[in-house]
């Protein structure tokens, strides 16, 4: 249900709501839209309330075509913006609050009509889950997030890095719920491996998130092939006084731990996610966390079966059939060899459309796995695959039936 006043003084009666809003706390969301602007690139402004150095402002995204730009300001400077914005730069004003949404609109002759929509809008789901977003697993103080250029020298999020920010905190809650169902104690020395580190903002993040946020006793370990990415992060290790946290330099193949809790392997090339799955099983692991990058084993072997062929014989659809092939044949291995698995898509580490996870979490007690082997078998059959790498890493071990 909702309700329209055409009065002359819309626009005020809007921004007064808008003050109200912000100085009461119950504020969620504006989006200010319909630019006609200067600036033909800017699609959209999205402002959402944070708390800077205990002070309470406006976080304003300014949304372009292809990047955003982040604006942080007090409550007055930010009401008078909007102000200063209606209807010069945009015609469009919504306004979404504990009590519900408030929309301003303006005519192309300039008249502002004021809607409002009578249906509560709960925090907790309004659009945009702006409490959700507030759930964080790491702070912005904390302070290798400014060591490795995540935030300022003033514990402000660099906005060119507000999407490496959120998937830090994405990857630190699934592994959060993962680790709450793992078969692991509370008091447990956590040893974790991440292979392919990089430049270290994962595992800072997983080392801090142990150590600081539930106070357990953790060693993470960073494999990184490139040596000066190696000397970075142990140099970043070192002077944050990090105990716990180290770097090596190698790969999945060189680096092998004689026993580890947690194996983490992100954008791991075409075996190299086989090797790393490998790893993590082998070492007895009880959490695995894998994003696959590329799919190259298995296409070449692909005989597409006969019912099939229309649909696969396009280079694209063939592709995708293998990498699907490639990551369900890994799960099920982890499946016949004990963990609960899951594949599903997960924001992207390094800004690409390679954003699958297979996570899986170790079972408190093993069946028999010898049904699932014989539905592998099959699957393998129907697609003519003679040779997979984790199977046949699996089997020299002796950890699947050969």
């Amino acid at each position: 249900m909702s309700s329209s006043t055409p009065a002359a003084d819309a626009r005020a009666q809007f921004l007064t709501l808008l003050g109200d809003a912000l100085h009461s706390g119950t504020l969620t969301k504006l989006v200010l839209a319909r630019h006609v602007g200067a600036d033909q690139s800017l699609q959209r402004i999205i402002a959402k309330p944070v708390q800077i150095k205990g002070q309470p402002c406006l976080s304003l995204v300014y949304r372009h075509q292809t990047r955003d730009i982040t604006r942080n300001l007090p409550l007055d400077q930010a009401q008078a913006l909007v102000a200063e914005l209606l209807p010069e730069s945009f015609r469009n004003a919504h306004l979404f609050t504990a009590e519900g949404e408030v929309q301003l609109g303006f005519s192309k002759k300039g008249k502002p009509l004021l809607q409002r929509h009578g249906t509560p809008v709960p925090r907790e789901a309004a659009a945009g889950g702006h409490d959700r977003e507030k759930k964080r697993y790491l702070e912005l103080s904390r302070p290798f997030l400014r060591d490795l250029g995540v935030t300022d020298t003033q514990g402000a999020l660099i906005p060119s890095m507000s999407r490496k920010w959120k998937q830090i905190n994405k990857f630190i809650e699934v592994f959060a719920h993962a680790l709450g169902s793992a078969p692991l104690t509370a008091d447990q020395v956590l040893r974790v491996a991440d292979f392919g580190s990089g430049k270290g903002y994962l595992t800072f993040a997983m080392h801090d998130y142990l150590r600081n946020t539930l106070a357990r006793e953790a060693q993470v370990t960073g494999v990184e092939l490139r040596p000066d990415m190696v000397e970075l992060c142990n140099a970043a290790a070192a002077r944050l006084e990090h105990s716990g946290l180290e770097f090596q330099c190698g790969d999945v193949r060189s680096v092998v731990p004689d026993a580890i809790e947690v194996m983490i392997a992100l954008h791991a090339c075409d075996i190299a996610t086989d090797y790393a799955i490998h790893t993590g099983i082998r070492c007895g692991a009880s959490i695995i966390m894998c994003s696959p990058c590329c799919h190259k084993q298995i296409r070449p072997q692909l005989h597409s079966p006969r019912l099939l062929q229309p649909m696969l014989q396009y280079g694209l659809h063939l592709g995708q059939q293998a990498e699907m092939l490639t990551d369900s044949l890994r799960a099920l291995y982890l499946e016949a060899c004990g963990y609960e698995t899951k594949v599903f898509e997960f924001i992207s580490l390094e800004h690409t459309n390679k954003n699958k996870m297979i996570l899986a979490v170790k079972r408190r007690q093993a069946g028999d796995n010898s049904a699932l082997l014989e539905k592998i078998a099959q699957l393998k059959a129907f697609y003519g695959i003679q040779e997979h790498c984790l199977e046949s890493l699996l089997r020299a071990d002796g950890l699947i039936a050969g």
